[in-house]
């Protein structure tokens, strides 16, 4: 009986409409265009600050997918290293967050180099140094064994279980990722857009490992969209897409997943979430730029190291309003050392006090505008 797409006879012979999916797929090419064209309007130095900005959203949100959370700081701090970036003070160092870091980068800056069984079950392996997936061992740099059951994404309490997916059994793995591997080199004339979104597909659907298969799904997508680009640089977030999608994500997948071999719906939906995260990159590289000017128009200000801390956060988007608490919180210091901070800002012109604001007072920075002196 067939209940999943890997159970068809035709297996794995995708079919889609390239009618259907050719003007999605050409503004999406359109948009990876302009967003590259721009990023090398930045210059050296702003161009590599949204690349790490982009690489450390990157980073946290394919983490947040599979609730787990890390330490922003932490992330930004590892990139840098590896990039070899001065971004001033270094966080420590934490096991997980530097093998997330390592798989990400060797995705995209080595987009070049064959994807290989050997190059999967690396990554796997940097994701869990400790062989260990919270406080469940697991196999590591190694293909699944299916010795507890079959593999099954579930929900629901104990008892009360709903099996979304079941994948191919073990006995299989070795062959249908070599399949895959095979296709992922030489994919004929397919786009490499679209080959990265049946890619991830294909690949989150075999399930081969014990745990982190999302996770390297997402990259594998990533270094297809880097070869697609011919750049290991990334402006853009596919992971922080999908997480901010998760819902329609996980349910486009399982009807995929239980469908036919039919899959322009999943492609679809995959180009609109691409194009998302295209459009959510114009954003970002607009607030790269407004950062740059505004250390330019306050270059000359005194600051201390607090303010400076404090500014950075909330140029590189803080969430919430800015109080004095807040402040105090942030910078490691008395509120009315805070406030000082505060007022010394808003009269030298980078803060101002939010107009009504009341008994809830909160500052907001005051962004240089484009034609500003």
């Amino acid at each position: 009986m067939v209940t999943y797409i890997w159970q068809h006879p035709a297996w794995p012979h995708w079919r889609y409409d390239l009618t259907r999916l050719a003007t999605p797929l050409a503004q999406v090419r359109h948009a990876q265009g302009r967003l590259l064209g721009r990023a090398e309007s930045l210059g050296f130095k702003l161009r590599d600050e949204a690349w790490l900005e982009t690489l450390t959203q990157d980073v946290v949100k394919t983490s947040e997918i599979e609730n787990e959370f890390m330490d922003r700081d932490q992330v930004r701090s590892s990139i840098a290293r590896r990039l070899g970036l001065d971004i001033g003070a270094m966080a420590p160092m934490d096991r997980h967050v530097e093998g997330v870091v390592e798989l990400m980068l060797d995705a995209t800056r080595h987009y070049a180099s064959p994807l290989t069984a050997a190059r999967l079950c690396s990554w796997q392996g940097t994701l869990f140094p400790t062989g260990r997936s919270g406080l469940v061992a697991i196999r590591v740099a190694d293909w699944r064994d299916d010795a507890t059951g079959p593999m099954q994404v579930v929900s629901g309490p104990i008892g009360r279980e709903k099996v979304h997916y079941t994948a191919p059994p073990a006995e299989r793995l070795a062959s249908e990722v070599d399949r895959f591997l095979s296709w992922f080199e030489h994919p004929g004339d397919l786009d490499p857009v679209l080959q990265a979104g049946l890619a991830h597909l294909w690949l989150v659907t075999l399930h081969p490992f014990d745990d982190g298969n999302g996770r390297i799904a997402r990259a594998v997508a990533d270094l297809a969209l880097a070869r697609s680009e011919g750049t290991p640089q990334r402006f853009y977030s596919l992971s922080a897409q999908i997480q901010q999608d998760r819902k329609d994500y996980y349910a486009i997948l399982e009807r995929t997943q239980q469908g036919d071999l039919e899959v322009t719906e999943w492609l679809l939906w995959f180009l609109a979430c691409l194009g998302r995260a295209l459009a959510r990159a114009e954003n970002s590289l607009a607030a790269v730029l407004g950062k740059a000017r505004f250390w330019e128009r306050y270059a000359s200000t005194p600051m201390n190291a607090r303010q400076i801390k404090v500014l950075n956060r909330l140029l590189d988007g803080f969430e919430g309003k800015l109080t004095t608490s807040k402040w105090a919180k942030l910078a490691r210091c008395s509120q009315d050392t805070a406030y000082r901070d505060i007022l010394a800002l808003i009269e030298s012109g980078a803060l101002r006090k939010a107009e009504g604001a009341g008994r809830g007072t909160h500052y907001l920075l005051a962004m240089p505008t484009e034609d500003a002196d």
